[in-house]
């Protein structure tokens, strides 16, 4: 019969080859087989803190973020100050987006490690997504000061200066950190976002030309180039990112530049292409409608603008562009009730009112032509100098008729 000094002898080698198997395969990467060996290790001795931590380890390394967490909260219940699970268990709250509950964790890391470098580092992560920047650079900086070296701290002391509007500093901590580590390089696209938001666009298309490789880059380089009016070179870059990594952006960006250039018939198939795949896209379709207008396909045109209206029966500048186009295939009641249409939705623009004194002038409805005509000068008070210049002629010339 096993004497239970024996047994105690047993349990305890069996505990060591548990421990043994599990240190091994945490070290291997093999985590399945450390979180079996510790698990079991755990059931049998639930207050071994040690035994408890390694589980928390491996649950971590495989993913398992939530089983860790929990290990790692009742080691801390066993241990309360064991550095290490503080430390681990709020940096795996700052990457599940937890960051208020991984403060008081890491803050007593930090105070039994003043010294360290992570403690530091996540701590200003956590301050970040809280957006607390003046908390978030501090523990940056700290970071920085234990190891000049690090390009992640870098970054985030890089972001946070960017999100408070002091992009150039921001810029500095961004290009030091891919001094540091070229798998830093893609952040620099964050860093150009930032500046087209603050509106500084040639500064965002600088780096965006950083790479050539990316067609997302390429694709915000040439709209930036299109919108600064930069239209061959909009067109050389959107080309090739068209030709790489096609998308519906990038095709009416292109379009976009052709129909700027002058180029309508290179707009068309792109144009078309986008409308095949995704028939309700209200603003490729106006413009479509658009570029037919000025190729003059006038009934083309003006079956894109009544699709228009039936897609968004409250859009005046599809109703103003509908009614253009009967007007220029001398359909003016069809014209008057889409023009009256334009003026139901409110806030009417200046311009149908010269419309509307094109269509009787037409007509020769003469007293309404004038009446229209006075109304148009009377709102637009120079907005619009060459519809002024129209009308004032043709008021001289409807006063002499009406004088006759």
């Amino acid at each position: 019969m096993m004497t239970a000094a024996v047994l105690l002898l047993a349990l305890w080698v069996q505990a060591s080859s548990f421990e043994e198997q599990g240190l091994k395969a945490l070290e291997a990467g093999d985590y399945l087989t450390a979180i079996k060996a510790f698990r079991q290790l755990v059931e049998d001795r639930p207050d071994d803190y040690s035994s408890r931590f390694h589980l928390a380890l491996a649950y971590s390394l495989s993913g398992r973020t939530s089983e860790a967490v929990e290990q790692y909260r009742k080691v801390l219940e066993l241990k309360p100050d064991l550095y290490e699970a503080q430390l681990n268990l709020g940096i795996l709250l700052v990457a599940d987006n937890r960051p208020a509950e991984a403060l008081p964790l890491l803050e007593r890391a930090r105070a039994q490690r003043p010294g360290e470098f992570k403690p530091h580092y996540y701590l200003g992560e956590a301050y970040r997504k809280l957006e607390q920047w003046q908390q978030a650079s501090f523990h940056y900086e700290m970071a920085l000061k234990v190891d000049p070296q690090s390009a992640a701290a870098e970054i985030g002391l890089g972001r946070i200066l960017a999100r408070q509007g002091q992009l150039e500093e921001a810029a500095r901590h961004y290009h030091r950190a891919v001094e540091l580590s070229a798998e830093y390089r893609l952040m620099l696209l964050e860093l150009a976002e930032e500046f087209e938001k603050a509106g500084r666009a040639q500064d965002a298309a600088r780096l965006y030309e950083q790479f050539p490789e990316d067609p997302g880059a390429q694709e915000r380089l040439g709209a930036l180039l299109l919108e600064a009016g930069e239209v061959e070179r909009a067109i050389a870059v959107l080309q090739k990112v068209v030709a790489q990594a096609p998308t519906p952006a990038s095709r009416y960006l292109l379009a976009m530049a052709y129909v700027r250039a002058g180029q309508r018939e290179s707009a068309l198939p792109f144009l078309e292409g986008i409308l095949a795949e995704q028939p309700e896209q209200f603003d490729v379709r106006m413009t479509y409608g658009r570029v037919l207008r000025d190729l003059k396909r006038y009934e083309n045109a003006t079956q894109q603008f009544l699709h228009c209206v039936q897609m968004k029966p409250d859009s005046q500048e599809a109703w103003q562009e509908l009614a253009g186009m009967f007007i220029l295939l001398d359909r003016y009641p069809e014209a008057l009730a889409a023009l009256d249409r334009v003026e139901q939705l409110g806030h009417a623009p200046v311009g149908i009112h010269f419309l509307r004194a094109i269509i009787f002038d037409k007509t020769r409805q003469y007293e309404a032509a004038l009446a229209s005509y006075q109304r148009f000068l009377e709102l637009s008070q120079g907005q619009h100098p060459d519809q002024e210049f129209q009308a004032r002629q043709r008021i001289r010339v409807i006063k002499r008729e009406l004088g006759r």
